[in-house]
């Protein structure tokens, strides 16, 4: 056999294909459809009008099928920098944004300016898999810090895993997996720290439309020099529904910006114009929509806190954007009982094996609930299907 590159045969295989791949010869009755709590991002297409821009666009416009400048379209640079500026009270130039293909590709930039081999990053627990597997294939040591009963990582604790090879903390909040929305106050402690060793502070905020809190959920891009630490994340698609079209944000310092440049001119070279043309029109036509879909994902997320805290032995330990984390009242490993779920009761969840490392026994009594794509006549039906549901 040919040489396979041992970090990437390491590395763990995508945990949602896996779990598709259960579905493979599972059969529904009509009456008994599947529940998908399995999927963390929209299953709907965008609005029409949104559509109709694309499609306009496509016909009539020739550069939208053409490369783009490698940090993404200057006009949606501008916007984005706007709405941060405006949203957190801080001043973010069109410089410091790039526009990258989704949020992953965001994140995969931000740590190829920041770490290789032998480096060291620090992701709280329950973690995003996405941003372990990039890790692993780079090479890159994790440092797991495990959150709390409240699922909010400590400070304290982050500090002690500190290491002359330490080159940043990641935080998800919104979270995924666990919907935890991490409070201003506690953002504002991992800067200080970060700020303090020299190292990168990455908030991967891919969620941020869907927090329940009014007002900026945290002040660090309102620093005067907050782009010597901060690297904020952001995501088009859970906001428009822009998934297959890929556009995502970096907002950190231009030094950094000309940095990620080379990593993204040797992936994508530049993003998809259809889907820049698409977030633009969006950042300037649908606010009052996404307000309506951010109070629909809140309801939803009511209903489910209320329906499985109505179940005997099961307990949602936190929740939030499109998630809950829900500790399970059976004896077996959730890696186990997931797949036993969708024969058995006809949900497909993930087990919270898949977002933690290996042996961590958190993982194996817990499953991650994405309710965002389930209304309330289907979390009813989930909770009776998880009621019934043996284990």
């Amino acid at each position: 056999m040919t040489p396979l590159n041992p970090a990437l045969a390491a590395t763990f295989a995508p945990p949602v294909m896996q779990a598709r791949r259960w579905l493979q010869g599972v059969t529904f009755a009509p009456d008994r459809p599947l529940i998908n709590v399995s999927q963390a991002a929209p299953v709907d297409p965008p609005p029409e009008p949104l559509r109709r821009a694309i499609a306009e666009a496509a016909l009539h416009r020739p550069g939208a099928h053409l490369y783009g400048p490698v940090l993404g379209n200057p006009d949606l640079r501008a916007a984005v920098a706007a709405r941060f500026s405006a949203a957190y009270g801080g001043s973010v130039a069109a410089g410091n944004v790039a526009i990258t293909q989704g949020c992953n590709q965001a994140f995969c930039a931000a740590i190829a300016t920041l770490a290789g081999p032998g480096d060291e990053v620090i992701l709280p627990t329950p973690w995003y898999f996405n941003h372990k597997m990039w890790l692993d294939m780079q090479g890159i040591a994790t440092r797991p810090l495990p959150c709390g009963p409240d699922l909010l990582p400590d400070p304290a604790s982050a500090a002690a895993l500190l290491s002359p090879a330490t080159r940043a903390i990641v935080l998800v909040t919104p979270n995924n997996p666990s919907g935890a929305e991490y409070p201003a106050g506690l953002v504002a402690e991992f800067h200080d720290l970060a700020r303090r060793h020299g190292i990168a502070l990455i908030l991967d905020e891919t969620y941020r439309d869907f927090d329940s809190r009014e007002g900026p959920p945290h002040a660090l891009l309102a620093a005067p020099d907050w782009d010597r630490t901060v690297i904020q994340l952001y995501s088009f698609s859970k906001a428009y529904r822009l998934t297959g079209h890929r556009v995502g944000a970096i907002i950190a310092s231009t030094a950094r910006l000309a940095q990620a440049e080379k990593f993204l001119d040797t992936v994508a070279i530049s993003t998809s114009q259809l889907g820049q043309i698409g977030a633009l029109w969006g950042l300037a036509h649908l606010d009052d929509w996404l307000a309506l879909e951010r109070a629909e994902i809140l309801a939803r997320r009511a209903a489910t806190v209320a329906a499985i805290a109505a179940l005997p032995g099961w307990q949602v330990q936190s929740a939030g954007a499109y998630f809950a984390w829900v500790r399970h009242p059976f004896a077996a490993d959730s890696a186990e009982l997931a797949p036993r779920l969708l024969r058995e009761a006809g949900v497909l969840a993930l087990p919270g094996t898949m977002f933690m490392p290996e042996n961590d026994p958190g993982g194996a009594r817990h499953l991650r609930i994405a309710f965002a794509n389930v209304d309330g006549a289907g979390i009813a039906a989930l909770a009776d299907r998880l009621a019934g549901f043996a284990g």
